[in-house]
């Protein structure tokens, strides 16, 4: 049995039935999907945990301590939750060309 895991992102134009793919090995089966809001992460979340038997999830920067609550409660204790984070100067730069790329609408 492969041990299975999902890396979620948030991207503003993410389609998460079209943004997807799948890696494997024997040994290990890694889906990646991209979301728009927190809403369609929790719904991704708890489908992958149920139909695919996901046993960790890994979730962009961009999820806030409340996101990554949220998705811990939906899907259980069962299943790991974890967050990428990077160091200061790596966030800086990432955010830049994240501004760059018209990511964050102006309110």
């Amino acid at each position: 049995m492969a041990f299975k895991a999902l890396f979620l992102a948030h991207v503003p134009d993410a389609e998460p039935e079209k943004h997807r793919c799948v890696i494997e090995t024997s040994k290990y089966k890694l889906f990646v999907v991209l979301v728009k809001d927190q809403n369609q992460a929790v719904e991704v979340c708890k489908k992958l945990v149920k139909e695919e038997g996901i046993h960790s999830i890994l979730l962009c920067p961009g999820f806030t301590h409340r996101d990554v609550a949220e998705i811990a409660g939906a899907v259980g204790e069962n299943v790991a939750v974890a967050v990428a984070r990077g160091d200061g100067p790596s966030s800086r730069v990432s955010m830049e060309v994240m501004k760059r790329e018209g990511w964050f609408s102006e309110k």
